[in-house]
């Protein structure tokens, strides 16, 4: 604990955490929101899976120009734009109830997607010293998934009670807080992106990315097939309410899993921590897969999310080694490109497989789909060597000095 004490009491720290955390909470509300105000607009189950995933379907497509974007020209202007926009369209989304428009806005919606948290993460490395930099990336995984347990339950209480058309409503007023407060930062605004190197080439071309493209495939379809098939299960099973139990077990051991992350010692490689992690979370997704609405899924959820938490941690480490420089934010925009459409797809097929077919083979594909991605990592292992070392203090710090901010 007197690791992350140390870390509160380094300048900026509270004011960025805190800044970007109800646009954060907007992004855990809203597809739960969107699938809700779908499903009780029409009495679809497949219909809202579909919206869902054309949000995510849009927002995917843009990710990667929007992260070039901003490694381009900075991160104040792009926010200033895309956050009032998205809430415009979350706004217009919930007044609407014509299938034809909702499927429309919720895609527009998915365009103007504020890229908060590939905004915050390189953010970090001119915020704390380097030897700080994964308790950082572990407090701020936590942070995220803190939002994400958030976001569940109150977009599922409002989506139940007795005004459903708050959720999509509440999730545009906080972007428009979150986001806002994000971009008027002096972190944010002070932020002067890297310069790339001679050797830099298209990051199409760079092998590890494609490495990542290609397990990203198969998480993003799992994931996304997971995100309509928990509220799909206890939907169909008469226990909607449940949603909220589920997800709030899974973030909160999420949150728990990203601290834990923090405290492995720096004489780890990321690469090696993620490795081994990545295979004892598949074998903790086949519970989830084999369970019902009830406390054996919280349970499972629990377990599900605690490793996942610590993966993102170790996930962020690794790119941050293979990543070209010039890249912080294209880099994993690119990667959430390919991810994030199939996990469009993935909530697509997620709807249809539950309501046809059966919830439990839609959560039987989550789990092949992580056992898919690990083998993937196992296999070209190679690719990723760059990150299968630790750097030294001073490396570290020649790769921050390009990212010293211009203001004190």
């Amino acid at each position: 604990m007197r690791r992350y004490i140390e870390l509160f009491g380094i300048p900026n720290v509270w004011t960025l955490l805190i800044a970007c955390f109800p646009a954060r909470v907007a992004y855990g509300m809203v597809g739960l929101s969107i699938f809700f105000k779908a499903e009780q607009a029409t009495d679809s189950i497949a219909f809202a899976g579909i919206a869902i995933g054309l949000n995510a379907l849009a927002g995917s497509l843009t990710a990667g120009i929007r992260g070039s974007i901003m490694d381009k020209y900075g991160q104040t202007w792009p926010l200033r734009i895309m956050v009032p926009a998205y809430a415009a369209m979350a706004f217009a989304l919930n007044a609407m109830d014509s299938k034809a428009m909702m499927l429309t806005l919720a895609f527009v919606m998915g365009l103007t997607a504020p890229p908060i948290n590939l905004s915050v993460r390189p953010l970090w490395k001119i915020v704390v010293p380097p030897d700080f930099l994964r308790t950082a990336y572990a407090m701020d995984t936590s942070i995220m998934s803190a939002a994400g347990v958030i976001g569940p339950v109150v977009a599922t209480s409002l989506a139940l009670s007795s005004n459903p058309s708050l959720p999509l409503n509440l999730v545009g007023g906080l972007m428009l807080l979150g986001g806002g407060a994000l971009a008027l930062t002096k972190v944010s605004r002070s932020w002067v992106p890297e310069k790339k190197s001679a050797d830099y080439q298209p990051l199409w071309r760079h092998k590890p990315l494609r490495l990542l493209m290609i397990e990203g495939c198969f998480l993003g379809f799992g994931w996304g097939v997971f995100d309509v098939a928990v509220p799909a299960f206890t939907t169909i099973e008469k226990v909607p309410y449940l949603t909220a139990w589920i997800f709030t077990s899974m973030g909160v051991a999420n949150i728990l899993g990203g601290l834990l992350a923090g405290l492995v010692s720096k004489r780890t490689s990321s690469l090696r921590a993620m490795r081994r992690t990545y295979g004892v979370w598949f074998f903790a997704s086949i519970p989830m897969a084999l369970s019902y609405p009830g406390w054996s899924m919280i349970i499972a959820a629990a377990l599900l999310g605690l490793l996942g938490g610590a993966i993102m941690v170790f996930y962020w480490e690794v790119m941050e080694a293979i990543r070209p420089k010039g890249s912080p934010t294209a880099m994993m925009g690119w990667l959430w490109t390919v991810e994030g459409t199939l996990m469009s797809i993935g909530s697509a097929a997620g709807g249809v497989i539950s309501e046809h077919l059966s919830p439990t083979i839609a959560l039987c594909i989550t789990t092949a789909c992580i056992g898919i991605g690990y083998i993937i990592l196992r296999t070209g292992n190679s690719r990723l060597l760059a990150a299968d070392r630790i750097p030294t203090d001073e490396e570290d710090l020649e790769a921050m000095k390009d990212n010293s901010p211009t203001t004190s």
